[in-house]
């Protein structure tokens, strides 16, 4: 990062400009939508893009960053550009962030690289703290269910995190209803509250409501969906063509076969509405899975600062009424733009 010797100093109404929300029953609050670096923080994108960015939503009152030990790309490297980026500018607001990372996708060859072994848990989640020049993580997520590694042995290796210092709340991603009452089971046995659920939820992904969002209301967990915009497909990105720097032309999360005419007549459909409230198509996706009370956050990316405020100002328009809802949901349906 190029040192400008400009400090940084955040907005003076930043809480002012956005909503927070309990997670479950806990003490912790998060903003109603928090920044995901999955994309766009990876050495691909310049320091200083993303520093932009950052600023930008701290500044808006985003306090939560989300990240995980696999992103980038290369692997790791969202860690390390958040860490410098954190280092030069929000040192000192470090006790008005809420960070996350994850474990639980592929890191290193070998055996210990990946799933839920407690010798990949924990190297991993000192990894991450290394990374980010951090000595805690305010939440620290198993990021997928492990088959074949005992439910006991991963959700301990959470408690260790917590007991250890080194994580203040343990977190799951991308485990279904049945497996997030288990690893609520297991943690609460050993003294340590399961807090928070990351699945993925959007208009055309709709499996969380297959059972999971009543799990989370009887376990009185929180929850922050990652992809609300299906990457991209719930914005106004592909409804006249392929941009040639979308992801859909890029090919690595999805690609032109996505686009085809079913896909293309609901999200027209979804735009149409989202116009008739005077909101893009991201809008009133981002509002749409906000709707329900087990949904404390929405996580977007972002690869610019004008894409980041127009999420963020998803927040600035009235919630949908249940007639919208209604017109909603036949264009709504699970499966859109999914390519098996």
């Amino acid at each position: 990062m190029a040192d400008t010797n400009d400090a940084y100093l955040a907005a003076s109404n930043r809480y002012e400009l956005i909503d927070y929300a309990r997670v479950g029953r806990s003490g912790l609050k998060l903003p109603r939508i928090s920044l995901g670096l999955w994309n766009n923080f990876g050495d691909d994108r310049p320091l200083e893009t993303q520093r932009a960015i950052l600023r930008r939503a701290f500044d808006r009152g985003v306090t939560h960053f989300d990240l995980a030990n696999n992103y980038g790309p290369p692997a790791g490297s969202a860690e390390e550009n958040f860490g410098r980026i954190l280092n030069h500018d929000f040192g000192r607001y470090r006790d008005e962030l809420i960070i996350s990372t994850k474990a639980g996708y592929y890191m290193w060859p070998g055996p210990y690289g990946e799933w839920g072994s407690r010798k990949y848990v924990l190297s991993s989640l000192d990894a991450s703290l290394r990374r980010m020049g951090v000595d805690y993580v305010d939440v620290f997520y198993h990021h997928r269910p492990d088959p074949d590694t005992p439910l006991d042995e991963t959700m301990g290796a959470l408690a260790t995190a917590v007991t250890s210092g080194k994580a203040l709340y343990a977190g799951i991603s991308n485990y279904d209803a049945q497996q997030t009452r288990e690893a609520h089971r297991v943690l609460g046995e050993m003294g340590i509250p399961l807090v928070i659920h990351q699945p993925r939820y959007n208009m055309f992904d709709r499996r969380m409501e297959d059972g999971l969002l009543d799990a989370l209301a009887e376990l009185e967990l929180g929850s922050i969906v990652f992809s609300p915009l299906a990457q991209g497909l719930l914005t106004g990105r592909y409804l006249d063509g392929i941009p040639a720097d979308s992801r859909a032309a890029e090919g690595r999360w999805i690609s032109g076969d996505n686009i085809d005419e079913a896909y293309l007549g609901r999200a027209r459909a979804l735009n149409a509405i989202a116009e008739a409230r005077g909101q893009s198509l991201a809008q009133m996706a981002l509002l749409w899975v906000l709707r329900h009370p087990q949904v404390t956050s929405a996580l977007i990316g972002a690869s610019s600062v004008r894409q980041l405020d127009n999420s963020l100002d998803a927040l600035n328009a009235a919630p949908l009424t249940a007639d919208e809802i209604a017109a909603i949901e036949p264009h709504a349906v699970h499966g859109t733009g999914l390519k098996q």
